[in-house]
């Protein structure tokens, strides 16, 4: 197995444990703050916009985001850019999604973009650096890996906080 090969299994990982996750998906458990002030919602849109905007300033393209119309359909009160890191509760309780099949359909989105920018790489692609403020310098590959990490724990917490709700767990 090649590099390609394995950037494109370890992307594709996030939206196979999301789906994994449909069923448990009510607005109620979305939209829980458990123990914490990002939800369900919360974790699974963020884990989408990190790839998504990481994924057009590597590319030089459009965010699926708005390419695709999800900025619209979400409705949310946010900006262009913002993918959730640093929200303060306020900014991360104000991410409130209903519609389960929305926050997974624009994640899938987002990884097929990613899995379509993967696949346009070389071997020799992956050495180049995409950001120099970091010692080592980071490479092409190293940033993809990354993404692909970042929204896997993300959809883990998701799991989790869904996994509790299954055992006792009241989402409030």
């Amino acid at each position: 197995m090649d590099s390609i090969a394995i950037l494109t299994d370890i992307a594709r990982r996030p939206g196979d444990s999301a789906e994994m996750l449909r069923e448990q998906l009510t607005p109620q458990l979305l939209n829980s703050h458990p123990h914490h002030d990002n939800s369900v919602a919360w974790l699974l849109w963020h884990a989408a916009r990190e790839i998504d905007v990481q994924l057009a300033a590597l590319s030089g393209g459009e965010p699926v985001w708005s390419a695709a119309g999800f900025a619209v359909r979400f409705g949310l009160d946010v900006a262009p850019e913002d993918i959730g890191y640093g929200h303060t509760p306020k900014q991360a309780r104000a991410i409130i999604v209903d519609d389960p099949g929305l926050l997974l359909e624009h994640l899938t989105a987002v990884i097929d973009a990613q899995v379509s920018f993967i696949e346009t790489l070389s071997e020799a692609d992956l050495s180049r650096i995409v950001d120099d403020q970091w010692d080592p310098p980071v490479t092409l590959g190293v940033r993809l890996v990354s993404m692909s990490a970042d929204a896997l724990e993300h959809v883990a917490q998701a799991a989790y906080v869904a996994g509790i709700g299954e055992h006792g767990f009241e989402p409030r």
